[in-house]
């Protein structure tokens, strides 16, 4: 069993805190650790992290730190940082003497740039002999921190881990599944990022419901596709962290990537888009992973094609949504 006295989390924007509220009703204490001090300080002194998650108030056994070695006590410790700083991250706590008993868990989705790989193999290339697992599904920071009905998968080879981790992430108001295919959960929740983006900029070109869902529902038979050629299973992908994660971010306000989306197809400038967010939009990087994972693997990827094509080739959104459109005729289950 894993011990319930303490859990530290890598990071600490929103989705970091919201993890970090749900795990304090199970855990005696909760370390936060990231690079803000001025974040840390917040938590510390007023139980609020102002800058992610403004107006919620945090339980009193949440605390935050800026030192890695704060997590070295933990039976537990979540990887929850953008995927673009995940290799620097797990290098930096592989210095430190983290006890192979410890158990780690990787909560961001997205996959690396350059290598294609996922976050969990890079934790288990510095971390060979340490219990791993992974969690993913629907959910947004701002719900889960609010107690709101939610639902996710964890992925573990080891059933018994799995079994374990189920019962420290349920809760009255959060429900867990579990599952072995972690490179599925992992495929789902990076790939779905480029078509949020998509279906972002189908609203703002304004091309109405009927787009969206057809945006969407063409999404999923790519994921699909190109998931499986990945190493994914057929199944996950028609789950919680496939089809499951692809709604809510597709069609939710919360969703960082749909408003990227939207305000690239009513013409703002990706540059200005991105600093007015302030926070990460994955899908963003992740398109350009995914897209080079999809040339790699020899996998027709026709939305991706054209999210790349106007984040990274500076195509007018309107021009190559129509082009979608005026492609050859085939199928639906082709």
């Amino acid at each position: 069993m894993i011990s319930t006295e303490k859990v530290a989390i890598l990071g600490s924007g929103s989705w970091g805190t919201a993890l970090g509220t749900l795990l304090a009703h199970t855990f005696q204490q909760v370390t936060m650790i990231g690079l803000e001090t001025d974040v840390a300080e917040d938590i510390n002194t007023r139980h609020r992290n102002e800058r992610y998650l403004p107006g919620l108030s945090l339980q009193n056994n949440i605390q935050a730190s800026t030192e890695l070695t704060s997590t070295l006590d933990a039976s537990l410790i979540l990887f929850v940082i953008p995927t673009s700083g995940m290799r620097k991250a797990v290098e930096a706590l592989a210095a430190h003497p983290v006890p192979q008993d410890t158990v780690l868990m990787s909560c961001s989705k997205g996959i690396e740039h350059d290598t294609g790989t996922r976050m969990s193999e890079i934790i288990r290339e510095h971390f060979p002999n340490n219990p791993l697992a992974v969690l993913s599904g629907p959910n947004h920071a701002e719900e889960v921190s609010l107690a709101l009905t939610s639902c996710a998968v964890i992925g573990s080879k080891d059933e018994q881990l799995s079994a374990d981790l189920q019962s420290i992430f349920s809760t009255p108001f959060f429900r867990s599944y579990t599952s072995d295919d972690m490179a599925g959960m992992e495929l789902g929740g990076a790939i779905k990022n480029v078509f949020a983006l998509a279906a972002g900029i189908a609203s703002g070109l304004k091309l109405g419901d009927n787009a969206i869902a057809a945006l969407v529902t063409r999404g999923l038979a790519e994921m699909t596709r190109l998931g499986t050629a990945l190493g994914g299973q057929a199944e996950t992908f028609m789950g919680l962290s496939g089809i499951g994660d692809l709604m809510v971010t597709c069609y939710s306000s919360h969703s960082r990537n749909n408003r990227v989306g939207k305000a690239l197809g009513e013409g703002q400038q990706l540059d200005d888009i991105i600093a007015n967010l302030g926070m990460v939009a994955e899908g963003v990087p992740n398109t350009k992973s995914i897209y080079r994972a999809a040339r790699n693997a020899g996998v027709r990827t026709p939305l991706i094609d054209a999210v790349y094509s106007i984040l990274y080739e500076n195509r007018s959104a309107s021009s190559v949504l129509k082009e979608l459109l005026s492609l050859d005729m085939r199928k639906e289950t082709d």
